[in-house]
């Protein structure tokens, strides 16, 4: 039995301010996740299901064996068949639910331990890409430069949606973190340039998170597993707390040395290194000491970059909690912290 006092948010907060951790914060086990009405209404695939269609339009389907589900944009499936008529196309979803389903959230809520956890409910997908599961993210990408202002339109229904979504899940659920998907980049760089992406899309999120902020939500962890440091200033000007999914293809010590007083990073293992048929403890051992020595435990979270505490094939996920357990005895007592 561990003789660890501070519980995993305490562990956090000293960990994010660069005070003193008593350990590694294990992935997400400061992350109190809720899965909302809102989220249920979508109609999301479970694994292995094709073709589903959610609540926006979008044909989404999990194939087997892959990490999630992705939206189907065969020419027939493709709900914005031109951005610059988008209004003909995209309908947003209602968010009024019955107070039965919020009961349901209310419950889920309860049995969270606040001093242990944030009460964070799950938004995704995000704005980009609510865009590209619309109109096809080829589309959206050349959108950026044949049709900016229709694109910007589309961004702002998005985000009033968004702003409505965060409005009916503060009023009932009343969280004080928020964990919210959009991925902004692919292994090896971002999506667009750092400027076009503040043109488009950092007002936006201001918006969107300056308004959880404002109904008292005190951490936003933001995922995108991805190539993503040049966009981290922005980050921090949107307001959000922890970047998750950090892949190795970021030059994390360069970051959290310039930036780490302001944001905390999440990740340092790339899933597919770990996360594969056949994987087994040493490799995930090897990446765990790997990624927490690079690193070091002040403004660093490690972990796979799955965008949940959860893991393709089974048992990994929990087989790095406790690698993680290991080598945070082993760390604390060589560094004599």
């Amino acid at each position: 039995m561990s003789d660890w006092k501070l519980t995993p948010r305490e562990n956090l907060i000293e960990t994010m301010k660069g005070g003193k951790p008593e350990r590694f914060v294990k992935q997400y086990e400061a992350f109190g996740i809720v899965f909302t009405a809102a989220n249920r209404a979508r109609n999301n695939p479970k694994p292995g299901e094709l073709n589903k269609i959610n609540n926006w339009g979008v044909t989404i389907s999990w194939a087997d064996g892959q990490p999630g589900a992705f939206p189907v944009h065969t020419p027939d499936k493709i709900v914005c068949k031109d951005i610059e008529e988008w209004q003909e196309y995209v309908k947003k979803p209602s968010l009024q639910f019955s107070e039965a389903e919020w009961e349901i959230d209310q419950a889920a809520v309860e049995k969270i331990d606040r001093s242990k956890q944030w009460v964070m409910p799950f938004v995704a997908p995000g704005i980009f890409e609510q865009c590209h599961y619309l109109a096809e993210i080829q589309n959206v990408l050349i959108a950026f430069y044949d049709c900016p202002d229709e694109l910007k339109e589309l961004i702002k229904y998005i985000t009033e949606w968004e702003l409505e979504l965060a409005e009916v899940t503060c009023d009932h659920l009343h969280p004080d973190g928020l964990f919210h998907h959009d991925d902004w980049g692919t292994q090896i760089n971002t999506f667009t340039d750092p400027d076009m992406f503040a043109e488009f899309f950092l007002e936006p999120y201001k918006e969107v998170y300056g308004y959880w902020k404002s109904r008292g939500v005190e951490l936003i962890a933001h995922h995108s597993d991805s190539y993503a440091e040049t966009l981290v200033p922005y980050m921090i000007e949107m307001g959000i707390d922890v970047w998750q999914g950090v892949m190795t293809t970021n030059d994390m010590p360069k970051i959290i040395k310039e930036y780490g007083d302001k944001i905390t990073l999440m990740g340092g293992i790339n899933s597919a290194s770990v996360d594969y048929d056949g994987w087994t403890k040493d490799v995930v051992d090897a990446e765990v000491k790997r990624a927490c020595d690079w690193c070091g435990p002040y403004h660093f979270i490690p972990g796979a970059s799955q965008g949940l505490g959860v893991s393709t094939f089974p048992g990994m996920y929990d087989y790095m909690q406790e690698s993680i357990d290991n080598y945070s005895k082993v760390y604390w007592a060589e560094h004599n912290l």
